[in-house]
């Protein structure tokens, strides 16, 4: 069981980090407050020391290990006490995690449904199962000073360089990646990730 991890950051984007450790390199999901505070968490040798939440990711033929990353293990407590929630499983709780965790723990404290809805994949519903499962045992997670800085959502050029990346990495022709790219913005002109519009493209193979 990995519990802690330290090295260099090679790459990374909203919610994972891919860590250069020695002689490997290990895909992190991370919360959008661990994404913007790893520059100031860098040490003189420009390493990250994350905490870490080490599980199997399990599909009826396979067992993929998964890790998720944190600055301290106040965070881990803190997102382990909120995969306990139904439905909401390691994953998707890191993309809801994108605001700060103290003021995500103040909400829950103060059975805030309106605002537990702002964060991503959770509904009025799953709301209020946060709020029955987790009030009464956020106290000291309230006082936590982490942070989550607001930046615009990244269209265009950005999203569009980032899947042509990984459609040459998946050995896609340019001319072909590029069509591939124009017909799913032309589709779908609601896609704000890289990873949406990959889904598009992946999705219009299908049919």
């Amino acid at each position: 069981m990995i519990t802690a991890i330290k090295g260099k950051v090679i790459s990374q984007t909203q919610n994972t980090l891919v860590l250069g450790a020695g002689a490997l390199s290990y895909e992190i999901f991370v919360p959008l407050s661990v994404t913007q505070r790893i520059a100031e968490n860098k040490d003189s040798n420009g390493e990250i020391h994350l905490i870490t939440y080490h599980y199997y990711q399990m599909t009826p033929s396979s067992a993929s290990p998964v890790l998720v990353g944190f600055i301290n293990e106040l965070e881990r407590d803190f997102f382990l006490e909120f995969i306990k929630v139904s439905g909401i499983g390691p994953r998707a709780a890191v993309k809801a995690l994108n605001k700060a965790i103290g003021e995500i723990a103040q909400a829950i404290d103060r059975a805030d449904v309106k605002y537990l809805q702002t964060l991503p994949g959770i509904g009025a519903q799953r709301a209020k199962e946060i709020v029955a499962k987790l009030q009464g045992k956020m106290g000291r997670f309230t006082l936590m000073r982490d942070k989550v800085v607001d930046t615009p959502q990244r269209t265009g050029p950005d999203i569009q360089d980032e899947a042509m990346t990984i459609l040459a990495q998946l050995q896609y022709k340019k001319a072909e990646a590029e069509d591939m790219v124009a017909k799913a913005l032309l589709r779908n002109r609601g896609i704000t990730s890289a990873e949406e519009l990959l889904s598009e493209i992946y999705n219009a193979t299908k049919k």
